[in-house]
């Protein structure tokens, strides 16, 4: 299957969209940003995404529930995304949560790029480098 979309970035913060925007905008990925869980779920079937950062709590469906279904889905189909769970509770067990949800990683707000751009290079490969090089 052809994969047109690097990362899918659910979030439903305008805030916090603006600054994936503005981090993943300088990295040459192509990316989209849906509001809320349920979209996301609804743009991982369509836009089959080689990556997703899943916000923890947003209205409609969480990324906890999101990410659920995504893996439910996954399983039928027999493939995996990395799904990074992004949670402004950087408590103790949150990472746990989001591990125990089917999350593979997690990135706590406010979203630092530093942070951010190791996790697209520890999820997405090499080819971030060859894509910064490239730009």
């Amino acid at each position: 299957m052809e994969r047109g979309l690097d990362i899918l970035v659910a979030e439903d913060n305008e805030v916090n969209q603006l600054v994936f925007t503005q981090i993943l905008g300088e990295t040459g990925y192509h990316f989209e940003i849906v509001g809320n869980g349920r979209k996301a779920l609804d743009a991982f079937g369509k836009l089959n995404p080689r990556m997703i950062l899943m916000d923890v709590s947003m209205p409609e469906m969480s990324g906890l529930e999101a990410t659920a279904a995504i893996r439910q889905l996954e399983a039928e189909m027999g493939t995996r995304v990395p799904i990074v769970g992004v949670t402004a509770h950087a408590l103790k067990g949150d990472r746990e949560r989001c591990l125990e949800a089917g999350m593979d990683d997690y990135l706590p707000k406010p979203i630092s790029p530093k942070a951010l751009l190791e996790k697209l290079e520890r999820w997405l490969g090499s080819d971030a480098e060859v894509r910064r090089n490239a730009g």
